[in-house]
C-alpha cells in the first residue's frame, strides 16, 4: 500500500497519541484580530484568544489555509511518502476542504481528502481510527467508505459561551441571536450534516444539559457506543464537573474533555460546553 502521511487542520483536538504520531501533520487555519494576523495553535492559543476578544474594536474572523499552503505541504510531503490522507474540518463550515482538493490536483502524490462533517476532537477520533484501519490492512478506499460509514452517525450538541460572538461571527442568524439574548434562552446547537442546526431551546445553562444528556441516554440504549466527547471553551473545570456527573450514570462509557481551540473559540465563546459521540464508534 506504500508508506502514508496524514493531514488534518488546527480545529482538530491533537492529544499525545496524534501528537506522537511521526507521519501525522497538520495545516493551520489564521485568526484576524483588529488588522493583525496569527496562525491557530503556533502563536495564538485559546487562553490568548479570549483575553484579547474583550479589548478588539471589531469583530475577528478565521480563514481557512489558502491552496497553497496545502500544494506547499503536499509537495513537501511527496519526497517522504506514496500517499497522503487528510482529514478535515466540515466543508459547510470552512473552505479548507475545497483547498485541499484543489491542492490535491495540482500536485504529483495522490491526496485522499475526507470531509469528517465535523470539527474538533470528534474529527481527531475520526482521524484516530483511520489511522487504525490503515494499520489493519485496509485500503485507502476501504478506510474512507468506513469512515464515513461512522461520520454519519455522529451527534454533536453544544450550548455556546457567547450567542453574540456567533452571531458577530455570521454563524447565527440576526433572529435567532435576538430571541436568545433578549429572552435569555440557551439554544442547543447542534452539527447536522456537517452544518449548525438549532436543535432545542432551553430556559437556563442546567435545563439545555439536561436536554443534552437525554439525547446522549436515548442514543446510548440504542447503539452502545464506547466513547463520547466533552466539548468546552475555556474553562476545563466546568467540563470536568460535566464528566463526573456524566460518568455516574454511564459508567461504560468513555469520556474525553477536549478544548474546542482558538479557531473555533472565535465563534463558540469561552463558556460553551457541549457533548459529542458517534453511534457506530465501536
Amino acid at each position: 500500500m506504500g508508506k502514508t502521511a496524514w493531514v488534518t487542520d488546527s480545529t482538530a483536538f491533537l492529544d499525545d497519541e496524534l501528537k506522537n504520531n511521526p507521519d501525522l501533520y497538520s495545516i493551520p487555519l489564521t485568526i484576524l484580530m483588529d488588522e493583525e494576523e496569527f496562525i491557530d495553535g503556533v502563536d495564538l492559543t485559546a487562553v490568548q484568544l479570549f483575553e484579547k476578544l474583550k479589548h478588539l474594536k471589531n469583530p475577528p474572523k478565521t480563514s481557512q489555509p489558502s491552496i497553497g499552503s496545502f500544494q506547499g505541504l503536499y509537495e513537501k510531503l511527496s519526497k517522504e511518502y506514496d500517499q497522503i490522507v487528510s482529514f478535515l474540518l466540515s466543508s459547510k463550515l470552512s473552505g479548507t476542504f475545497s483547498s485541499s482538493e484543489q491542492a490535491a490536483q495540482l500536485v504529483d502524490i495522490p491526496v485522499t481528502s475526507i470531509d469528517s462533517k465535523i470539527l474538533a476532537y470528534p474529527l481527531s477520533a475520526l482521524l484516530k481510527k483511520g489511522i487504525e484501519l490503515s494499520k489493519e490492512g485496509k485500503s485507502i478506499q476501504e478506510v474512507k467508505k468506513e469512515i464515513e460509514r461512522i461520520r454519519d452517525t455522529n451527534e454533536t450538541y453544544v450550548v455556546v459561551g457567547s450567542l453574540e460572538q456567533l452571531h458577530r461571527s455570521g454563524r447565527m442568524s440576526g433572529v435567532q441571536f435576538y430571541l436568545g439574548s433578549m429572552l435569555n434562552v440557551k439554544p442547543i446547537i447542534s452539527i447536522e450534516d456537517g452544518t449548525l442546526k438549532v436543535k432545542e431551546k432551553a430556559r437556563s445553562e442546567k435545563k439545555a444539559k439536561e436536554k443534552m444528556i437525554d439525547f446522549l441516554r436515548s442514543s446510548y440504549q440504542k447503539s452502545r457506543f464506547k466513547e463520547a466527547y466533552i466539548l468546552y471553551g475555556l474553562h476545563l473545570d466546568a467540563a470536568k464537573a460535566w464528566e463526573k456527573d456524566l460518568q455516574e450514570e454511564f459508567p461504560d462509557l468513555t469520556f474525553y474533555c477536549c478544548p474546542l481551540g482558538a479557531t473555533i473559540g472565535v465563534h463558540a465563546g469561552e463558556n460553551t460546553l457541549g457533548i459529542s459521540w458517534f453511534n457506530e464508534m465501536k
